[in-house]
């Protein structure tokens, strides 16, 4: 597939702070999560590729056009900045209408695009309400609706869950899934690795101004051979197939949940640990009600990668 973003040796510093340090990345359609720690340089990257910064090394192309300077690439563009930056005097619907004018769509045009952004994140109600009176989590959704009003192939959201109750998480999540099965190119920042997790698995993990990790994450997981893997697993034999695994030389501990009937392995070779659990499950009569894998999560490979 294509990359649409195509990012070569990205650095930018502020006086002796280092923003982002030889990123290169090339981002393809689809849901991609820029996951670090606050301060990482997820901002710094995002403000370069929407041509807000200058990159003081590297270069970054979208649509195989440069950024910087090129005012025809930002119609094709859409931002969420982190940061709120409102004329709070406007409501909501005044706010979407005088920034779709800017992009040269007829007045029919503007109020048919400002309602459907509207709609999207659910703010019709309010949208003639002064925006200094909108709650946090109204004034992240009046951000998104004007990232998405003028329909953008490549969307760019920083920190989009911000503010948000749990019920708009969920609603927002859902409607990022559905721009990137409209074919949309999205690129979404975050510091709460679970909220990422139910978006996309595509990730690229940043630390210190520098891409630690990209792709799948459970293939990252799978590459960090020299951290152990957990599992866990709930049943009521669970002593009974602790006892029958302990003596194998690749389990390395365990640990027991009497109060959730469970018990967590510790183990360097995850299939030899499986293939065993399979028999002695063919062999006797214990029932397996849960499997999981405690670290084969997004917080846990973070943790694993930046030596936690």
């Amino acid at each position: 597939m294509t990359a649409v973003i195509e990012a070569r040796n990205l650095s930018r510093w502020y006086g002796n702070v280092l923003g982002i340090s030889e990123v290169t990345l090339d981002i393809e359609p689809g849901i991609t999560a820029l996951l670090g720690p606050n301060g990482a340089g997820k901002s710094t990257f995002m403000k370069i590729v929407t041509g807000q910064l200058k990159p003081n090394i590297g270069q970054v192309r979208i649509f195989g056009q440069k950024v910087w300077n090129n005012r025809e690439i930002f119609w094709r563009l859409g931002f969420c900045p982190e940061v709120d930056s409102f004329y709070e005097g406007l409501n909501g619907l005044e706010f979407l209408t005088g920034l779709l004018v800017l992009y040269g769509f007829s007045p029919a045009e503007v109020q048919e695009r400002a309602w459907r952004a509207l709609e999207l994140v659910e703010l019709k109600e309010v949208a003639r309400r002064p925006i200094k009176s909108y709650s946090r989590g109204m004034r992240q959704r009046i951000k998104i609706a004007q990232a998405l009003a003028h329909d953008p192939e490549v969307l760019i959201l920083d920190e989009p869950l911000n503010g948000l109750d749990p019920l708009s998480k969920r609603k927002v999540i859902r409607l990022i899934k559905e721009l990137k099965n409209a074919g949309k190119t999205i690129v979404v920042s975050s510091h709460v690795l679970p909220e990422v997790e139910a978006m996309t698995s595509e990730i690229v993990l940043i630390h210190q101004g520098k891409i630690l990790a990209r792709g799948d994450l459970h293939f990252i997981r799978e590459l960090l051979d020299q951290h152990p893997h957990m599992i866990r697993i709930k049943s009521p034999h669970y002593r009974e197939l602790a006892r029958k695994l302990a003596a194998e030389d690749y389990v390395l501990s365990i640990t027991f949940e009497p109060e959730n009937s469970a018990v967590t392995f510790e183990t360097h070779q995850r299939d030899w640990f499986f293939e065993r659990l399979n028999q002695l499950v063919l062999e006797s009569d214990c029932r397996i009600e849960e499997i999981t894998s405690p670290d084969d999560n997004l917080q846990a490979v973070f943790d694993y990668l930046v030596g936690k």
